[in-house]
């Protein structure tokens, strides 16, 4: 099977902030770009952390209300930093949190996941940045068209992996859903043929309704 990577669906034009880039610009460069966050990197192209929305929108959330209140009641000293920052390196969230062009699509979402970010630079073996990847990127996989992702099945996973006839097992797709129908030559392939299916690119969800043989006899399919 051919897995997409990060290289195959991250953005390669990207657009940077330097250390001493300004507030405004910064807002200009998002602005004028139709994007939410740009990587800080230095002289070396190596990305230093990344200034989001949310991290400007901190300036804006620290002024007082009409009242005279404060908007957020009793801030942390680093978002006060943050507040008052007006260069890049000030303003930013950092240290960058980056991922690979070869890592996987599962790769970059687990770690999005586990730092609960929402795009990650994207840098080569000496740390240079050369592409960015988003949450929305990631998820390009699921626009995989029924008949590619049916196909793959059948060829990579069906036959060419598992070895089985096209009678054996039939798959159909449909939004990504697929249903396999047929029947094997032991209950432990069940699990397998349906684990190996939802590693393909592009599934959603799989249903089993294979059966299996024990000598000449035949069982009932099993639904899972």
């Amino acid at each position: 099977m051919q897995h997409r990577t990060v290289a195959d669906l991250m953005t390669r034009a990207v657009v940077r902030a330097r250390r001493d880039t300004p507030f405004k610009e910064i807002v200009e460069l998002l602005a004028h770009n139709g994007i939410t966050a740009v990587p800080v990197v230095d002289e070396l192209d190596h990305p230093l952390g990344v200034v989001s929305e949310a991290d400007l929108l901190r300036k804006c959330a620290a002024r007082t209300d009409q009242a005279g209140a404060p908007a957020l009641p009793r801030p942390e000293e680093w978002e006060r930093a943050k507040a008052e920052g007006a260069r890049a390196e000030e303003l930013m969230s950092a240290p960058a949190v980056c991922a690979r062009p070869e890592w996987s699509v599962v790769e970059a979402a687990r770690l999005m996941a586990l730092r609960n970010i929402k795009r990650l630079p994207v840098v080569d073996e000496a740390d240079r940045l050369k592409g960015i990847v988003s949450r929305g990127d990631l998820l390009r996989i699921f626009l995989r068209r029924d008949d590619a992702i049916r196909d793959e099945i059948v060829r990579d996973v069906l036959q060419r992996t598992l070895n089985l006839a096209p009678s054996d097992v039939t798959a159909e797709v449909r939004e990504g859903e697929v249903t396999l129908t047929g029947t094997v030559q032991v209950p432990s392939l069940i699990p397998i043929v349906e684990r190996l299916c939802r590693n393909v690119d592009g599934v959603v969800s799989v249903r089993t309704h294979i059966g299996y043989r024990t000598g000449a006899s035949r069982t009932s399919p099993v639904t899972g």
